[in-house]
């Protein structure tokens, strides 16, 4: 291991992927699954997605190959989990060092990080970021997200993978999540129960129907409900809304208060207001959601310096909904 840590972000070809890991580089690695199906076996896991924030602006392409490098630590312990084993995550990531972990869309694994993991034990003691594969909006009925454990060139659609790098003592890892919705100043809504379907809800106390509720009153589901944990806005995306159900991206927990989030005028400007505050310059890792991209019209526009993949759901410890999370390495 070196002194120093980094991870490189870049878009590549095929032709170069294929030499980095021929080459034994420990690569994080998005691509739409016709792509992923051919790279060789290697120190890297990947995720199916064909959408992208690039360095000259968002992009949908099943062609494109988005790649974090990871140079300058020994070994990384490369491991899958399936829905059994998930809970290990944060047990088996390093002292000091991250976590990156993509997760397969509708998935068993999926659906259990997202309901369980705030309690996994050690949870919230390394920091673990990642995001949710899918697939191209208009192959959502009929293919599944993939994932890749690139040790054994599998590729899986009903197991997360993870990287677990260990960092230098002159170095520690922070997470950033950037989220511009707020609480609007809506009725207060709870759901009888944890999942990522809802029927019925509490509606400032009275109970109704969630669909009659969003019907009746005309709400806006590009909006997501946000709740607020500790001072932490944590948002839940309407995915459809059936005749007397609705499906979310994220599960809805019990006995939380929820509010549909107030507008953002200009997401581009919010966003760019936003990361500067946070200054992320120093960015190694991030990846921005699929529902940003879309309700904000994203492609052919940039989002600051942060590049990644935009994805069917973000992992900053917990599962995240229309936020952008981004890593950085900083020194002790």
């Amino acid at each position: 291991m070196s002194d120093k840590v980094t991870i490189n972000s870049q878009t590549l070809d095929l032709a170069s992927v294929n030499e980095k890991i021929e080459a034994g580089e420990f690569l994080i690695i998005a691509a739409d699954e016709s792509i992923l199906s051919q790279l060789p076996s290697g120190n890297w896991i990947g995720g199916s997605i064909p959408y992208f924030m690039g360095e000259d602006g968002g992009v949908v392409s099943r062609d494109t190959i988005f790649v974090h490098s990871i140079t300058g630590c020994a070994q990384p312990r490369i491991t899958p989990y399936d829905a059994n084993s998930i809970s290990r995550i944060a047990q088996d990531a390093p002292d000091n060092g991250f976590t990156i972990t993509i997760l397969p869309a509708g998935s068993d694994v999926h659906s259990e990080y997202a309901q369980n993991a705030p309690s996994f034990p050690n949870m919230f003691f390394s920091p673990i970021i990642g995001w949710i594969a899918g697939v191209h909006l208009d192959d959502v009925a009929s293919q599944k997200a993939k994932t890749v454990f690139g040790p054994g060139g599998m590729l899986m659609a009903d197991k997360a993978v993870a990287m677990h790098v260990t960092l230098p003592e002159s170095q520690f890892a922070n997470i950033h999540i950037v989220n511009l919705f707020e609480q609007g100043s809506g009725p207060k809504i709870s759901f009888p129960s944890t999942g990522f379907n809802v029927d019925t809800c509490k509606v400032d106390g009275v109970e109704t129907n969630f669909t009659e509720f969003l019907t009746n009153n005309n709400i806006d589901t590009r909006l997501p409900l946000v709740a607020d944990y500790n001072g932490i806005n944590v948002n839940v995306s309407v995915q459809n809304v059936n005749s007397s159900d609705v499906d979310l991206y994220a599960p809805v927990f019990s006995d939380v208060e929820y509010q549909f989030a107030s507008p953002v005028a200009d997401y581009v400007t919010e966003f760019n207001k936003a990361i500067s505050a946070e200054e992320s310059g120093n960015s190694a890792f991030s990846c921005n959601c699929i529902l940003n991209f879309l309700y904000s019209e994203l492609e052919g526009k940039q989002t600051g310096s942060l590049t990644g993949p935009i994805v069917f759901g973000e992992v900053a410890y917990q599962l995240l909904n229309q936020t952008l999370v981004y890593m950085t390495l900083e020194n002790q």
